[in-house]
C-alpha cells in the first residue's frame, strides 16, 4: 500500500513478450499513449492485445509487435478506421477476434469477477457467432429457456490505463465525460500500470471533483507514471481535446517514418519532436 510512482520504462521492464495486454481508453479518446511509445522502444512483441482500439492498437500492428488482436472496433473516431490497423489487418499480420462492444465489456467484467464467462444477449443471432466459431451459447437454467452467448473472460496478464489525476498509492481519477471502462481494464488483469497527467496527494483528489470520479482503487492498481501529455495524440478531457492536426499526420504518414521521427528518442524526444513539427507548419 505504499508508493506506487515509477517511470513508463519502469513500468516496460516488468512486461514482457508473450503477455496479455489490456489498454484502456476508447478509439482516439485517453489512450495511455506514453506507455505505448515507452512500449514500442522496448522489443517486446508477440502480444494479445485487448482494447477499444485506437492508435495505441494502429501502432503496435504497425510495429509488428500483435500476434493476437481481440477489440470491438479500430478507430482514430474522427478517422473511422485506423489506417496502420487497417494496412496490417490486410497483411495478415496478426489474428482477430472482433466482438460486439457489449460483448467485450462482458468479457472484462467476468475477468474482473474472476468468472470464467457472463451470459450476454449480444451477438445471438448475428454473424459475431459465424466469425468466432470458438464462442459458445448457454441456455438458462430457468422458465425462460432463453439462449443467449456466453463470452469468455478476457483475463489479462496486464494492463495499462490513462487517467487525469492519481495519487501515489494507485487511486485514479478521471475528470472527463466517460470512464472507458478503465476500471474494469485494471481489475482484469494480474498487474494494472496507471499514467496521469499529475499525481497529488489523496486529500486532493474529492477537493474540488466528486467522490464518484475515483474510477480506480488502490488495490487494483500495481504502479502510477506521472506523464503529462500522456494521451496526446488522442484526447484526455477536460485537460486537452484530440491534437487532429497531429492525429491527421500520423494517419497519412507511412509507419517507418512516422515512428524514425517521433519515436526514437525517449517521451522527451517525442515532446521535442512534436514541438519542431508544429513549428514548421507554422512558418
Amino acid at each position: 500500500m505504499g508508493d506506487k510512482t515509477m517511470t513508463a520504462e519502469e513500468v516496460v521492464s516488468r512486461l514482457a513478450s508473450g503477455m496479455t495486454l489490456g489498454i484502456g481508453g476508447w478509439g482516439s479518446r485517453r489512450k495511455p499513449m506514453a506507455l505505448v511509445r515507452a512500449l514500442l522502444r522496448s522489443g517486446i512483441g508477440d502480444l494479445t492485445v485487448v482494447s477499444y482500439g485506437g492508435p495505441d492498437v494502429g501502432m503496435l500492428a504497425a510495429a509488428g509487435r500483435i500476434r493476437k488482436l481481440v477489440t470491438a472496433f479500430v478507430t482514430l473516431d474522427s478517422v473511422p478506421l485506423e489506417p496502420h490497423y487497417r494496412a496490417a489487418r490486410e497483411r495478415g499480420g496478426f489474428e482477430l477476434t472482433e466482438v460486439d462492444e457489449g460483448m467485450f465489456q462482458c468479457g472484462l467484467r467476468a475477468a474482473a469477477q474472476r468468472l470464467p464467462f457472463l451470459p450476454v444477449r449480444a451477438g445471438v443471432g448475428s454473424d459475431v457467432l459465424r466469425v468466432n466459431p470458438e464462442l459458445r451459447t448457454v441456455t438458462s437454467p430457468y422458465a425462460d429457456g432463453e439462449t443467449l452467448t456466453a463470452m469468455p473472460a478476457l483475463r489479462l496478464d496486464a494492463a495499462l490505463v490513462h487517467v487525469n489525476r492519481a495519487d501515489r498509492l494507485g487511486n485514479g481519477q478521471y475528470l472527463g465525460p466517460d470512464p472507458y471502462f478503465d476500471d474494469l481494464f485494471c481489475e482484469a488483469a494480474d498487474a494494472a500500470y496507471v499514467s496521469c497527467e499529475r499525481i497529488v496527494d489523496t486529500a486532493e483528489l474529492t477537493k474540488e471533483a466528486a467522490p464518484q470520479s475515483l474510477l480506480l482503487k488502490r488495490l487494483a492498481v500495481t504502479g502510477v507514471v506521472e506523464a503529462p501529455g500522456g494521451a496526446h495524440f488522442t484526447s484526455c478531457a477536460p485537460e486537452y481535446g484530440r491534437d487532429e492536426e497531429f492525429q491527421r499526420l500520423y494517419a497519412g504518414t507511412p509507419w517507418p517514418k512516422f515512428a524514425g521521427r517521433f519515436l526514437g528518442g525517449g517521451e522527451a524526444g517525442y515532446r521535442a519532436a512534436v514541438r519542431e513539427w508544429r513549428t514548421e507548419r507554422e512558418r
